[in-house]
């Protein structure tokens, strides 16, 4: 793939038994692959040092599990302590971007997925869909495809609940990978450009 400019990618995510992280892992490697810095920040271990590299990153990317048919309570409670920054609008105009998973195929993802578009755009946030048609939507179709479930908001994944890391799909890690190269690309362009349209303020002002 085509080496764009450099961009900082973060991937804020929650993980009880271990499935979110590797699909975090997967973003993560996505947006390596495009050229970007990426960051694994898990937000329930969150200190000062996670906060002020989130604060730096030109893209957040919002992960956690689905549990009952809502964020998970450890990932709520890492929305509501970003309020401060919501105050002094310090994610302002960053690129945002989210996944989920659960143990059922719907498991009511896709309202997760909303709860994390909107924590992105109370922040000012650019939202980065997900970008892939849907994977598993004919006969001549395989559920090895990416985005197998069919999401457009986000990357959405599944895994049996009494299942480890070996439950996870394939086709969702896929997913989760290409959400990661589509967001680090999303941001270096979007860095590039407001980077360009600063030197040509600065040049007219010369």
């Amino acid at each position: 793939m085509p080496h764009t400019p450099e961009s900082t990618v973060s991937i804020a995510h929650h993980s009880r038994q271990g499935h979110t992280a590797v699909l975090a892992a997967a973003v993560a490697d996505g947006a390596l692959e495009a050229g970007a810095q990426a960051h694994l920040i898990a937000v329930d271990r969150l200190d000062e040092d996670g906060w002020r590299l989130l604060d730096a990153s030109d893209a957040i990317v919002f992960g956690c599990p689905t549990y009952m048919g809502n964020v998970s309570s450890e990932f709520q409670a890492f929305a509501e302590a970003t309020s401060r920054r919501w105050l002094d609008g310090v994610w302002q105009d960053k690129v945002a971007a989210g996944f989920t998973n659960s143990g059922c195929l719907s498991g009511d993802k896709l309202q997760v997925l909303q709860a994390l578009t909107i924590l992105a755009a109370q922040h000012g946030m650019h939202w980065v869909n997900l970008g892939l048609k849907p994977g598993f939507s004919a006969s001549t179709d395989t559920m090895d495809t990416p985005n197998r479930l069919g999401l457009f908001l986000g990357a959405g994944a599944q895994s049996p609940a009494d299942l480890g890391d070996e439950g996870l799909h394939k086709s969702d890690l896929e997913t989760c990978r290409l959400l990661g190269v589509r967001v680090a690309a999303v941001s270096a362009a979007l860095t590039a450009g407001t980077r360009l349209l600063a030197d040509g303020v600065r040049a007219g002002a010369a």
